[in-house]
């Protein structure tokens, strides 16, 4: 699996998990998929950083939110992947 195969199906996983965790999708839906190594998926959160002006929504992502997400992923492609942001 490579990051063509996560990007092709990438609403699927959004649509899942808002579905499962409305909270979480709010939190990773705007996520920029950068790469995957090892089965860790980096996601950049660089364009909503430039709407969000002073806010720092990095600390609204929680463990649990994360957690729901790769939950979600491994429904979506039958694979644990974890996410790393940045």
């Amino acid at each position: 699996m490579d990051l063509a195969d996560i990007r092709s199906r990438w609403n699927e996983v959004l649509d899942l998990l808002e579905r499962e965790n409305r909270i979480a999708w709010l939190a990773f839906f705007d996520a920029r998929l950068v790469s995957l190594n090892n089965n860790e998926l980096r996601l950049s959160f660089i364009d909503a950083e430039k709407l969000s002006g002073a806010h720092d929504y990095a600390q609204a992502r929680k463990d649990s939110h994360r957690h729901a997400l790769e939950s979600a992923i491994k429904q979506v492609y039958g694979v644990s992947i974890a996410i790393i942001t940045e």
